[in-house]
Formats: structure tokens, C-alpha cells, sequence
């Protein structure tokens, strides 16, 4: 796919993995909506990279909210070319001191917003003539998994078969499925369960080039699935 010009959604855009890749799709002059919930720091993210990116506050887990938004932005003479389901939410503990409140955020962000996203775009995708693209951002404990990550491990794993089974599905309409499997980040995503993020972790814009260049593969080739690792995975030596 030629990115320029094309039309993409990206959800959990206002920081980490997810604003880099709006910022290397817009360095590629794509139009990206970037979906979040903080006002500020999708507003920031427009200043910095300009007009191509179009901030939009919302809620991915708030299905009625975000229907409503995708069925005024595109119709036939504006289609989405490219799905990112990138938000996720992640909490790391003993099961019995996961709270609820935190086991549905996981569920709500990582598996219904991921569901909500895709189901409401892929009637617009097929109208597209072009080949489309949807991008599951799922995690290496989508394929393995640690102590105190069950109920994380779950959603990923989820969304693992969610893809391998949505590409089966899609494939004849020319609409591509890549799940990405990223090691640790070096965000702040795992601050809040005692994960400090360091350079050797994988760093977001250079997952973001790797995302770039799977959009940008033939139309006729596929990739469904890779991992991305660190080849040095421990923190560098102070």
C-alpha cells in the first residue's frame, strides 16, 4: 500500500506506541484520526506534527459514543484505508488482588474497544476498492505468559485468535489482518504494577517504522503475525 493520501484510525494515539505511529503515518502524509481520551495530549500531538492528524476524544469502550462518531466521519466518498486497535490497558498483580474495577478496564479496552473498532469500520473497508489493512497490537504474552499476568495474558491471547480468525474472514474482501506482538516497551505502561521502563526495552517509534513498513508490503502479501523482541532485554548497566 502507497500511504500517502490514505485514511487511517488509530486508537490509543495520545502517547507511547500509539503517537508514534501517527506520527510516522502522517510523516508518510497519511490522515490519521487519533482516538483517546485525553484532550491535552492529542491536542499536543497535533501541534507538533500538524493538520494530518485529527485528535478525537472519545471513550473506545463507550460503543454508542463511538458509532455514532465513525457513522458522521466516513461514508462513500470518505473510507477508511487503516485500523490500528492499539489502546490497551494492563495491570500486573496476584489474582487475588486484581480488583474487578481493573480486571473490566482490561477487558472493556483490550478486547470490547478492540471488537467495537473493528466491527463498525469493516462495512466501511469493504466499500473500499483498495486494499485495507487492520493492525491488532497484541503482546508477547499474547504467546507465552508470566507470573501475575494472567488476567492480562487473557485479553492478548484473545485477541491472538481474534486476528488469526478476522484474516480468514477479511482476506477476500482485500482487507489484510496483522497481529503485532511486541516485547516490553519502554513506556509507562507498566509503571502503575512496579515495571520500570528502560532503553533496552523496545523503544515505540521503532515499532512504529516496523508497522509502516507493513502497511507499505505489496497488496498481495500478507503478514498475519510477528513478534518483536529486544535482543538485549535486561536494563542497561548503570
Amino acid at each position: 500500500m502507497n500511504i500517502k493520501g490514505k485514511i487511517a484510525v488509530i486508537t490509543g494515539a495520545s502517547s507511547g506506541l500509539g503517537a508514534a505511529i501517527a506520527r510516522a503515518l502522517v510523516a508518510k502524509e497519511c490522515r490519521v484520526y487519533g482516538l483517546a481520551r485525553n484532550t491535552e495530549k492529542l491536542e499536543q500531538i497535533k501541534n507538533e506534527i500538524g493538520e494530518n492528524f485529527i485528535p478525537v476524544v472519545i471513550d473506545i469502550a463507550n460503543k454508542d459514543l463511538l458509532d455514532t462518531w465513525i457513522q458522521k466521519t466516513f461514508h462513500e466518498d470518505h473510507l477508511p484505508d487503516i485500523l490500528i486497535n492499539n489502546a490497551g490497558a494492563g495491570y500486573f498483580t496476584k489474582i487475588d488482588a486484581l480488583t474487578f474495577d481493573r480486571w473490566h478496564e482490561m477487558i472493556n479496552t483490550n478486547l470490547n474497544g478492540t471488537f467495537y473498532c473493528t466491527s463498525l469500520l469493516v462495512p466501511f473497508m469493504k466499500k473500499n476498492k483498495n486494499t485495507c489493512h487492520i493492525l491488532n497490537i497484541g503482546s508477547i504474552l499474547g504467546k507465552t505468559t508470566r507470573a501475575e499476568g494472567a488476567a492480562y495474558s487473557a485479553t492478548k491471547y484473545a485477541i491472538q485468535g481474534f486476528s488469526e480468525s478476522l484474516f480468514k474472514e477479511l482476506r477476500s474482501y482485500k482487507i489484510k489482518v496483522t497481529c503485532v506482538n511486541p516485547g516490553s516497551i519502554d513506556t509507562h505502561f507498566f509503571q502503575e504494577s512496579g515495571i520500570h521502563a528502560h532503553s533496552n526495552m523496545l523503544q515505540p517509534y521503532d515499532i512504529a517504522i516496523v508497522i509502516t513498513q507493513l502497511i507499505e508490503t505489496p497488496d498481495n502479501l500478507l503478514v498475519d503475525e510477528i513478534t518483536l523482541r529486544p535482543l538485549q532485554a535486561q536494563a542497561p548497566m548503570q
